[in-house]
């Protein structure tokens, strides 16, 4: 069995000391509760936080290092400082409200946070490095280490690795606010596989991923950088019968009567939560507020329970909000309380877990209203609980949960109306009803319980990771940059030949065409490149573009794929072949009904191609309408001997054997067996190139994609200036 590496912002381990001795407690959080299972059972190392050892001696913090490592746990020590900037400024200032939909809480100018975020996530990637052996499996959590999945891959390029998102993933439209939203999805597409609690949040990934890297719309996976990153959803569960059992054992049960029973035969409602802003308590309160003054008669009847368990109590925002709950909760009791009743009781603390389920327990009914949560484990909680099939839960629509628990009474918690109309319909629902919802609840999550959320996420990324041979393959792919020996070699060579395409070689692709014209810089670095060597750009763009563009220096072009060519020699230009291009017309008809249909795209006609460009088009659409058009055009171009050929935000439709590997032996026909040829292209049509050349010469692929035949790589057209003036010089 592979060794499992568990990272996650903290440790489920903290270390203090108490009284002049070392203590280690374990915490009772939802992450800790999840992994424990496969900590254990898989002989896992976790990698975390182990909380602040300021108040340790060097002895001390030794002596804890040990400890934990030997309960598996590797510490990831931070100052105080950095921990603050990491964890309270980005992450919880920045990342947390960003992806619950807040956006007056993000602070979108937190650059010196931004940074201690880089630095924690370079920090956690050595930890990892560290301890990594090869076969190891990695499995980073959640949105305080979002980099991390690039910064492994960098670091380990064969490895397996896995990342699981605890929190929403937010509509392109707003995770497009954060000014660091390439470098966060880039961290993620690191992964062999991303986890999402929902098919809404992998769906907003897909297209924040479309939005910001111009990557195509994918909700099953995402081809990125050369690898293939599969896209998961995995709704995170509870251990079901570990709370079943709690429920049914009797100090539980007698704990339950005693509440029932202080209740006094009060119905009772209950509400569990953090005290943060995006579980909705405010809301909720005026929502009790609501029932209490539709339902008059019934203020002594019904007994609401909030428990409120403290966080993030050294910020100041969350202090606030503490202070607007307290005084809202006094203020409804001070209107609605009698003589024999206060409606709302109020706990501000932590319970232990067997006081928690007997409240499930006791409670007629469950209040779980987020604002937005990326699951709510609370809810599956109260289901577990419940043994004998009945309570009814209440919960919010815009809770991952809901999308699992379509038994329970869903409401929007901002219509505190309808909310308080729910408490009052789960109060009345027969008993019959409330079995029949509660019993099917109650299968789905003992079912789907956490030991199967955690096996299912393991078991999706081992079949998303590349096996042996292909992650050797992989990190072999990661390492073909260009060798300096095939640098020296190419510099001291007797004679040159490039062959160069333009389009995201020589220079970035841009939004419009006409915005890719050459800059001075790159005409004066071909103008000295020609001066000595034979230099060939061959392009797929127009014969007149290319003429306007390069016909003032003395370079051999070919424009359209090779169709035409231009010796540095001479003023004409020559076709491959004659013009055969009869079938545009029906063509042409298919592509200006779509281009109506799609705002941002456009066709532009060669000599004999069609091309269908859709760069500036929504993402979204492109990919629905990309996969159409396909459709449509594919009867037309199998009967006419057509190509139909995908490019970079761009289809074309050329006759076959149209293509710019036809222009090598035209290049290659008077060069000298001594000369070291160089080909450099970006995409498919530049493989044509490549295929048609000899073993001998020297082909480089520029961009992520490694499937390609090139031999070497370049990241970006900026690198390959940086090869063309380093060979020059």
């Amino acid at each position: 069995m592979a060794r499992l590496l568990i990272v996650s912002n903290r440790l489920p381990i903290s270390v203090r000391v108490d009284r002049g001795a070392l203590c280690l407690t374990r915490s009772s959080g939802g992450l800790a509760a999840a992994m424990r299972g496969p900590h254990e059972r898989m002989r896992a190392l976790w990698i975390g936080w182990p909380g602040s050892v300021a108040g340790l001696t060097p002895e001390q913090r030794q002596d804890a290092d040990a400890a934990l490592a030997g309960v598996r746990a590797v510490p990831v020590h931070l100052g105080a400082t950095e921990q603050h900037r990491f964890y309270d400024g980005f992450s919880n200032g920045v990342l947390w409200p960003l992806f619950h939909y807040l956006l007056d809480k993000v602070n979108v100018d937190a650059e010196l946070d931004w940074e201690a975020y880089q630095r924690v996530n370079e920090r956690f990637a050595d930890a990892v490095a560290e301890r990594y052996t090869p076969g190891d499996v990695i499995w980073v959590h959640d949105y305080q280490l979002m980099l991390l999945p690039a910064l492994l891959r960098r670091r380990l390029p064969g490895a397996r690795i896995g990342f699981f998102l605890h929190v929403p993933f937010p509509s392109a439209d707003v995770f497009r606010i954060l000014p660091w939203r390439e470098q966060i999805a880039r961290g993620l597409l690191g992964a062999d596989l991303i986890g999402f609690h929902t098919a809404g949040y992998r769906r907003n990934f897909a297209a924040s991923a479309a939005h910001v890297l111009g990557l195509d719309p994918d909700e099953a996976a995402i081809e990125h950088d050369g690898r293939r990153v599969a896209l998961g959803v995995h709704p995170i569960s509870i251990d079901a019968a570990e709370i079943a059992r709690l429920a049914a054992h009797p100090a539980v049960r007698e704990e339950a009567a005693r509440i029932r029973a202080e209740a006094g035969g009060r119905k009772i409602v209950l509400g569990i939560d953090r005290l943060d802003y995006t579980k909705g308590i405010p809301r909720r309160l005026l929502a009790i507020e609501r029932f209490l003054e539709r339902e008059p008669e019934l203020r002594e009847e019904v007994r609401f329970i909030q428990l409120a368990v403290p966080t993030r109590e050294k910020s100041g925002a969350y202090a606030d909000f503490r202070r607007v709950v307290h005084e809202t909760v006094g203020r409804i009791n001070g209107q609605h309380g009698t003589t024999y009743a206060t409606p709302i009781h109020y706990v501000h603390r932590s319970l232990p877990l067997e006081q928690v389920v007997a409240l499930y327990v006791a409670a007629d009914a469950m209040l779980v209203t987020p604002l937005r949560d990326g699951m709510n484990l609370v809810a599956k909680e109260y289901i577990a609980a419940r043994v004998d099939d009945d309570g009814a839960l209440i919960l919010s629509e815009f809770a991952g949960a809901a999308s699992e628990l379509a038994e329970a009474v869903s409401v929007n918690p901002y219509d505190i109306g309808s909310v308080a109309a729910a408490v009052k319909r789960a109060l009345a629902m027969p008993p019959a009803e409330q079995r029949t919802r509660m019993a099917a609840l109650r299968r789905r999550v003992a079912a789907n319980d956490v030991h199967v959320w955690a096996q299912s996420f393991l078991d999706d990324l081992d079949r998303a990771a590349p096996g042996p041979a292909a992650a050797a393959l992989t990190a072999s792919a990661a390492r073909r940059q260009v060798p300096e020996s095939v640098v020296e070699r190419v510099r001291n060579a007797p004679q040159r030949v490039w062959i160069l395409d333009y389009d995201g070689t020589l220079v970035p692709f841009a939004s419009v065409p006409d915005l890719a014209a050459p800059d001075e810089e790159l005409l004066a670095l071909l103008r000295a490149l020609s001066e000595r060597d034979r230099v060939h750009v061959v392009s797929g763009r127009r014969r007149a573009d290319i003429e306007r563009w390069f016909g003032a220096l003395p370079l051999h072009l070919h424009a359209e794929h090779g169709f035409w060519s231009r010796p540095r020699t001479c003023d004409d230009w020559v076709p491959l072949e004659s013009d055969a291009a009869a079938w545009k017309r029906e063509v042409r008809a298919v592509l200006e009904d779509f281009t109506r249909r799609t705002p941002g795209s456009f066709i532009e006609e060669k000599t004999v191609t069609l091309a269908w460009h859709y760069r500036t088009v929504e993402p979204e659409l492109a990919g629905e309408h990309v996969r159409a058009l396909r459709a449509r055009l594919a009867e037309r171009v199998s009967a006419a001997d057509l190509e139909l050929l995908g490019g970079s935000k761009v289809l074309e439709i050329r006759p076959r054997g149209v293509h710019k590997g036809r222009v090598v032996p035209l290049i290659l026909d008077d060069v000298s067996e001594r000369a070291e040829v160089i080909a450099i292209g970006d995409d498919r049509t530049d493989e044509d190139i490549f295929a048609a050349l000899p073993p001998s010469a020297c082909t480089i692929h520029v961009g992520g994609n490694d499937q390609s035949l090139a031999a070497y790589r370049l990241p970006n057209p900026r690198a390959v200036r940086s090869l063309l003036r380093s060979i020059h010089a």
